[in-house]
């Protein structure tokens, strides 16, 4: 008579085992579904930042655009007001070699800037007979106005359209300069300039890109 063998089954695990792996799978799970729902926000934080903010930038436009159109070259420059009100319409900025056409309001500040590109308070107004005006814009956020300032190139042409006159400048020089020493470019001058600044390089703000003109 043939004896079969027999195969002894392996113990099972012990249950801490099995109850320990099951513990570091269901983590690595929400860990996994953590990740995603960070990604997907972060995403799309980026998405309305970029894209997003110019559509109240556009509304703002529009509205600015609305009201001061036809109130263009109305006005002798010695009726010009000591400053005009914060937040309100203040030029129309022509930069045709990039294609932009901006509402500026009159202030710098966070809130300002929203709404379009900014004048500098304390800089000169188109219609001085002297001094620097300066401009401040966005470059990747709310319609990102001086999105393309860096291919703007010496001997191109701006335009200021106000209510006390239409001014045109010559850009002379298109450069780069240190966060901290941004404030220097916002000298005044005797004869009457221009400057426009924005952050540099795009996405980041460790430099102003600083483009200077002549008014002609």
């Amino acid at each position: 008579m043939t004896q079969v063998a027999t195969r002894t089954p392996a113990p099972a695990p012990p249950a801490r085992w099995s109850t320990r792996r099951s513990g570091w799978r269901l983590g690595l799970h929400w860990f996994g579904v953590v990740c995603l729902m960070v990604a997907a926000g972060f995403g799309g934080y980026v998405v309305w930042l970029l894209w997003g903010t110019g559509l109240s930038t556009q509304h703002a436009q529009n509205e600015l655009r609305s009201g001061f159109e036809h109130l263009i070259d109305t006005k002798d420059p010695s009726q010009a007001p000591d400053r005009i009100p914060i937040g309100d319409a203040y030029a129309q900025l022509l930069i045709p070699s990039i294609g932009v056409n901006f509402m500026v309001v009159q202030g710098t500040e966070y809130e300002d800037l929203k709404l379009g590109p900014g004048h500098y308070v304390d800089t000169a107004d188109p219609w001085d007979a002297t001094g620097r005006v300066g401009i401040a814009g966005h470059r990747t956020t709310y319609l990102h106005p001086f999105y393309n300032l860096d291919k703007v190139s010496p001997g191109d042409r701006i335009t200021l359209r106000t209510e006390f006159g239409t001014y045109d400048y010559v850009v002379n020089r298109v450069f780069a300069v240190n966060e901290y020493g941004s404030g220097r470019v916002l000298e005044q001058t005797g004869e009457p300039t221009l400057v426009l600044t924005t952050c540099h390089p795009k996405y980041f703000s460790s430099q102003r890109l600083i483009v200077t003109a002549d008014r002609v």
